[in-house]
């Protein structure tokens, strides 16, 4: 199969891209290359697959070199990774969250539409549930009520996706994502930065009393669910992709402090606006539509980013 993967050079996206060419799919990455972290990192990630995809250096607001992308392609699936991440920083940025996540899905899904692509995968976030007072988190709650413009931007998205596959018939399927995790992972994110800091003898900021919790997610079972969808017909589907297990934020600093063999000097800080208190997947259609199911735990997921990040360094 040809197929698009957008933000392909990211955390999420490098891994799959790897997945896909070793089942002996062509593959196309669109990357935009951006500064929201250094830039060399995402160039990193690319090092080891750029003879064997194509790798286009392009933004998705540009509609019209996207449409030169597809002009010179034949997909047959797009997996759209690309957008810009992060509940705070969409809180500075609200515009630029809105015209990537937003805009830059429309220019795609009307290229699909264009080009007659037979499945769109859209990487949604469990951001969308906001405040949800139900646990574990469904598919099917009513989710009207997000509390960042990146929850709201990742909401619309979805909605875009359900328009496009009642008005065009186009193969829909949501997955979202809740806190993935893994080698490579972003370095603004909680588990990479407290252990870069806890090595480094530095003390971790931790929002809150610590009482959070999280689904963390491993990048490997992250992965099972999205190339099961290769093999799948949705029509229009929504999918929690989740541990299904929650973590607090004290237990997790705990569990790299395990690891690293070092304890973690926490400064304590006020919680921040647009954080949720909890997130927590009912992966119940996951185990039915996709045959999910999670392989790494939290213990052994931490102690596989450690030893990762030890190499990296």
């Amino acid at each position: 199969m040809n197929l698009l993967v957008t933000g392909g050079a990211g955390f999420i996206g490098s891994h799959l891209v790897e997945r896909l060419l070793g089942r002996g799919h062509e593959v196309v990455v669109v990357d935009d290359f951006n500064d929201f972290y250094d830039p060399a990192t995402k160039r990193r990630n690319v090092q080891a697959f750029t003879k064997r995809a194509q790798i286009v250096e392009a933004d998705i607001r540009d509609a019209a070199r996207l449409r030169e992308i597809f002009a010179s392609n034949r997909f047959d699936t797009i997996f759209h990774l690309a957008a810009r991440a992060g509940v705070r920083p969409s809180l500075a940025q609200p515009q630029l969250y809105t015209q990537v996540n937003i805009a830059g899905t429309q220019n795609l899904l009307e290229l699909a539409r264009e080009f007659g692509i037979e499945m769109f995968v859209f990487a949604s976030s469990s951001s969308v549930y906001g405040v949800n007072q139900k646990v574990p988190f469904s598919e099917d709650d009513p989710i009207f009520r997000p509390i960042s413009p990146y929850a709201a931007t990742k909401l619309a998205g979805e909605a875009l996706c359900h328009v496009y596959h009642h008005l065009y018939g186009i193969d829909m399927v949501c997955l979202r994502f809740f806190t993935v995790y893994g080698p490579r992972q972003r370095p603004d994110l909680a588990i990479h930065k407290f252990t870069h800091s806890i090595a480094s003898g530095k003390p971790i900021e931790m929002y809150g009393d610590g009482s959070a919790a999280r689904d963390y997610t491993h990048i490997d079972d992250i992965l099972q669910g999205v190339l099961t969808c290769l093999d799948k017909d949705f029509g229009f589907e929504i999918i929690n992709l989740g541990e299904s297990r929650t973590v607090k934020l004290l237990e997790l600093v705990g569990l790299i402090e395990k690891a690293l063999g070092k304890r973690a000097e926490i400064r304590q800080l006020p919680p921040q606006p647009g954080d949720v208190p909890i997130t927590y997947a009912d992966i119940t259609k996951a185990k039915r539509l996709l045959g999910y199911r999670p392989q790494v735990p939290i213990e052994d997921g931490i102690a596989r980013f450690v030893d990762w990040f030890q190499r990296d360094m």
